[in-house]
């Protein structure tokens, strides 16, 4: 992706000129780790785009790898430190530059767009293949919600659609208030189910805004969910336990572990073969048909990226720290 270009008047960008800020990561560990250095400006190949970012978003799978938590992250992402230096699944900005071959963007064309496993967003600039997973940003959006909208709206999607969720159905989303969750609720309601959410007591207002028709306190013990009540029930934040994500759910209905991790997976299927109900665990992968899909809702006003704070780039070890919290409701944006 940083190889030479032969078209200098599409691509006027040399990497011995010119330098950017990016949020780095030399080592695992807590938010600490992650510091504001310059580093050399990427420069396009001929099938690139040089996007100027003016938005990105820390998300838990940026916490995650920071953490290496688990641990076989390492084994992924560089043992025993990291490969790739610069986190960041999601972007918003402006195309800078374009290689020779480009044909699909020009300078000045506002995009967004998901890096997935490249990362890298947490920076000034970015180099990407035309044919990623990046498109226009709507005009109705800042840069800020269209960074917020993939990760979370991106996975919500993939599995609902997975489960098949649809018209009549009955769907219990717990950590209703998460990037993902918050998400989720808009999504399920956009597909015609009928969406309980779980939340904590100051949360409860804001899952009803989602368009939640009922919502229900996990702090409360009157406020168990309903057994063998719902089609679908969605775990967004790997905190419930699985006799809770079962116990809601119908006899051959769907359970969608989406932050299980390797252990929590391998438990999941073995309760699912034996109480007769349907596992869908595993990587959510964004594309761009989904990727269109969420910006389509969005331009409709249909679906709403939800953020909770918003930081600069340079206080981007602060948002970790907010993340690593476990407490943001949607969505944390950085502000590049």
């Amino acid at each position: 992706m940083n190889g030479s270009n032969d078209h200098p008047d599409l691509c006027p960008i040399n990497k011995n000129d010119f330098g950017m800020k990016a949020a780095i990561f030399e080592r695992y560990g807590a938010p600490e780790v992650v510091q504001i250095k310059d580093v050399p400006q990427p420069v396009p190949g001929p099938n690139d785009i040089l996007i100027r970012i003016h938005a990105t978003s820390v998300s838990s799978g940026d916490a995650r790898i920071r953490r290496a938590d688990p641990f076989a992250v390492r084994f992924v992402f560089g043992f025993p430190k990291p490969r790739r230096k610069i986190l960041g699944y999601t972007f918003s900005g402006v195309v800078a530059a374009i290689g020779a071959s480009v044909s699909q963007f020009k300078p000045g064309d506002e995009v967004f767009g998901s890096t997935d496993m490249r990362m890298g967003a947490h920076a000034e600039y970015l180099c990407f293949p035309e044919n990623g997973v990046v498109i226009p940003k709507p005009a109705q959006l800042s840069h800020e919600e269209a960074a917020c909208l993939p990760f979370g709206a991106h996975t919500a999607l993939h599995y609902l659609q997975l489960a098949k969720v649809g018209p009549g159905q009955k769907v219990l989303i717990f950590g209703a208030s998460g990037a993902v969750g918050s998400a989720a609720v808009q999504i399920a309601k956009i597909l015609g189910a009928h969406v309980t959410g779980v939340c904590s007591t100051a949360n409860l207002e804001f899952v009803r805004t989602l368009g939640a028709d009922a919502v229900l306190d996990y702090t409360k013990s009157d406020q168990r969910p309903q057994a063998d009540h719902f089609d679908v029930v969605y775990e967004t934040v790997n905190k419930t336990p699985l006799s809770n994500c079962f116990s809601p759910l119908k006899k051959g209905g769907k359970l969608i572990l989406g932050a299980a991790l390797l252990k929590g997976m391998i438990a999941g299927q073995f309760k699912g073969l034996l109480e007769g109900k349907k596992v869908l665990a595993g990587v959510a992968l964004i594309d761009l048909p989904k990727l269109h899909q969420i910006s389509k809702w969005a331009t409709e006003g249909r679906l709403k990226a939800m953020i909770d704070k918003t930081y600069a780039l340079e206080e981007i070890t602060e948002a970790h720290r907010y993340v690593d919290g476990g407490r943001k409701r949607g969505a944390v944006a950085v502000r590049v």
